[in-house]
């Protein structure tokens, strides 16, 4: 699905990624964890073509981002941590313009939408302005929205933030549900005990370098996500020999 090869970006002279390689299968629920500033988003927002690269391949489904853009954009869906949405739209006006971008059929639409706004528990605010909704409420429809055509990649950066306790239920079960279809999930977090019951795979980030991809059973073993990833960011000349442990 998603492969990323050699990938490396840097801002003037700091290097925010540097070689980075991982792979994301149909299927995969991977969790991309890290302290901040260690190169998550720089990483997302490279997956996505938001950003350009200095070196590297990224690759969905087999075919280069790089050179078939518009191709791979289709397949994918994107929440960043702090979604910007027009304010001046309905609720329902807003995910009809996103169905409309990804050229969702009326019969699709209407079904998605029905579905999405139950589970998530936003039908009764579909015909208020965006400007109205909470921050918790945007984030919902920035979810329902992603899910709303069915990517084949969805990338989320943050998703739990800001969620009630009844949607942060709902969304780890439509990630699960979108993974059962065949699609991938690839998200950032920093609530790790998500991230360990959620992700089958997850990638471990430390100052722009990857220091762990693989199942996320093999990362732990007999410890916690946590205990491991603080193990990790307090030792900063054994870490990988920490992962292979």
């Amino acid at each position: 699905m998603l492969e990323i090869k050699n990938l490396s970006k840097t801002y003037g002279t700091k290097v925010a990624v540097n070689n980075l390689s991982f792979l994301v299968e149909n299927g995969d629920i991977m969790g991309f964890i890290g302290k901040n500033g260690a190169g998550k988003t720089t990483t997302l927002k490279s997956c996505l073509g938001i950003i350009g690269i200095d070196n590297g391949e990224i690759l969905l489904d087999g075919v280069s981002l790089m050179e078939n853009p518009i191709a791979c954009k289709k397949k994918m869906a994107y929440v960043p941590d702090n979604p910007r949405l027009d304010e001046y739209m309905t609720g329902v006006q807003y995910l009809n313009f996103v169905c409309d971008i990804y050229e969702v059929s009326r019969k699709e639409r209407i079904q998605s939408i029905d579905r999405l706004s139950g589970v998530f528990q936003m039908k009764k605010h579909l015909s208020n302005l965006v400007s109205s909704y909470s921050y918790g409420m945007k984030q919902k429809l920035a979810l329902m929205a992603a899910f709303s055509h069915v990517p084949k990649l969805l990338i989320l950066d943050e998703p739990f933030v800001g969620l009630d306790p009844d949607a942060f239920i709902t969304l780890k079960e439509q990630m699960r549900l979108l993974c059962d279809s065949g699609s991938s999930v690839l998200f950032s977090s920093h609530i790790l005990d998500v991230v360990e019951k959620v992700c089958n795979k997850v990638s471990v980030i430390k100052n722009g370098m990857l220091l762990f991809t693989g199942l996320t059973s093999d990362l732990i073993g007999s410890k916690g996500l946590e205990e491991v990833f603080m193990e990790v960011n307090k030792d900063n000349e054994n870490a990988v020999d920490l992962l292979e442990k």
